[in-house]
């Protein structure tokens, strides 16, 4: 079978705006992830950056389902002896709600130079306010 690839060329920057509002984790990483790498542009090629940032508000309202709010367990090492740190999903979203994102997003893209690159056009923010207006992002609505 013959594959198409497309070469990079000089390729507009595209924004997109997403609420993180009562959202599920696992499903809305996965759209950003999708998004970030093209797969639903017509002109996708694994191996080039899409142009594609993404800006997600309402990191701080993010939602698990089921008692993972509770259960589910983030680890920490220092690499000191003793140093192992665990923290529930409920005490990260209350100090560092960004942070639960970064690592689920940055689980999904690929492992190296573009996933890097990739990782680094998403940009989080807390709450409803950021500091991208003059870009124009467009809308993405989820279901």
């Amino acid at each position: 079978m013959n594959k198409t690839y497309i070469a990079q060329k000089n390729t507009y920057h595209k924004w997109y705006i997403l609420d993180a509002r009562d959202q599920t984790l696992g499903r809305l990483s996965s759209k950003i992830a999708k998004t970030l790498k093209g797969k639903n542009l017509t002109t996708y090629t694994p191996h080039v950056n899409s142009g594609i940032y993404i800006i997600l508000i309402n990191s701080r309202w993010i939602e698990v389902t089921g008692k993972k709010k509770y259960q589910k367990m983030y680890k920490q090492h220092s690499s000191y002896p003793g140093g192992l740190k665990t923290r529930t999903f409920d005490e990260i979203r209350l100090k560092q709600p960004n942070k639960i994102l970064e690592r689920c997003i940055k689980g999904m893209l690929p492992k190296g130079k573009l996933g890097r690159q990739l990782f680094r056009q998403v940009k989080i923010y807390s709450d409803n306010e950021h500091p991208h207006e003059a870009q124009k992002p467009e809308i993405i609505l989820l279901r």
